[in-house]
């Protein structure tokens, strides 16, 4: 009886050898750094630009009301003007706040940009109370009127500040008396308090989130925040942009 030799059948060849090994370890070295590196790109992306500078401290900072309630905060002197829009309801203004707020109050305090605030409303259906971002816009007109820019500064940031800013769909948001309060506590005076909690100027603020919402239609956006310079929307993504403003 016959048999076929083995030779003649396949017999695959073993796979493992030094130099897979040493192939696939490179492998998991690229990974990893790929990973580390994408971490790193991460959070340097989320860190507050200028971190510990906090809100406007030159007392040289004026603070005024102007037509359709825009409020003008800086230095007469400012070599740029910028025109920030927001609703403050907005969560994506908030992440701008958080990242570039005090880049932003520094570059004030330094004159080298003044920023007029244009604050809209159209988040009102989205908050507890169902007017909430008309009645923090009113308490933000309060605030000016009082001309401590410092306070302004300070209420501005803590109004969307991630401890403050009620959510977006929420259940609850701040009363007036609430607002008062923080404003209080941001530096603004007993005058601009009563301001705040009697509910002054929620009427004036409704109009005036009107006329910003047109304003920022005209701009070319629909959407908050929008940062505009020398008629141009900035890309408010770059981690540097508040320093291209002065260059």
């Amino acid at each position: 009886m016959s048999t076929k030799s083995s030779k003649n059948k396949y017999s695959p060849e073993p796979v493992s050898s030094r130099s897979t090994y040493i192939i696939g370890g490179l492998a998991v070295l690229v990974i990893a750094a790929l990973v580390i590196g994408g971490v790193l790109w991460t959070n340097s992306k989320n860190k507050p630009q200028n971190d510990g500078y906090g809100s406007v401290q030159s007392s040289e900072v004026a603070v005024t009301v102007q037509d359709n309630g825009v409020v003008l905060l800086g230095k007469p002197s400012a070599a740029t003007t910028i025109d920030l829009f927001e609703d403050p309801l907005c969560p994506a203004c908030a992440a701008l706040e958080h990242l570039s707020g005090q880049a932003l109050a520094a570059a004030v305090d330094n004159g080298d940009v003044a920023v007029r605030y244009h604050m809209l409303n159209f988040l009102n259906r989205a908050s507890g109370s169902g007017d909430y971002s008309t009645r923090a816009g009113a308490a933000l007109l309060c605030v000016a009127q009082g001309g401590d820019a410092i306070a302004y500064s300070a209420f501005h940031n803590k109004l969307f500040a991630t401890d403050t800013q009620p959510a977006e769909g929420g259940s609850s948001d701040h009363t007036n008396d609430d607002l008062a309060q923080i404003a209080r506590d941001a530096g603004a005076s007993e005058d601009v308090a009563t301001c705040i909690s009697s509910g002054t100027n929620v009427e004036a603020a409704a109009a005036h989130a009107a006329a910003a919402s047109q304003a920022l239609k005209d701009v070319g956006s629909n959407g908050t925040p929008t940062v505009v310079a020398n008629g141009k929307i900035v890309d408010t993504g770059s981690s540097d942009w508040v320093s291209k403003l002065s260059s």
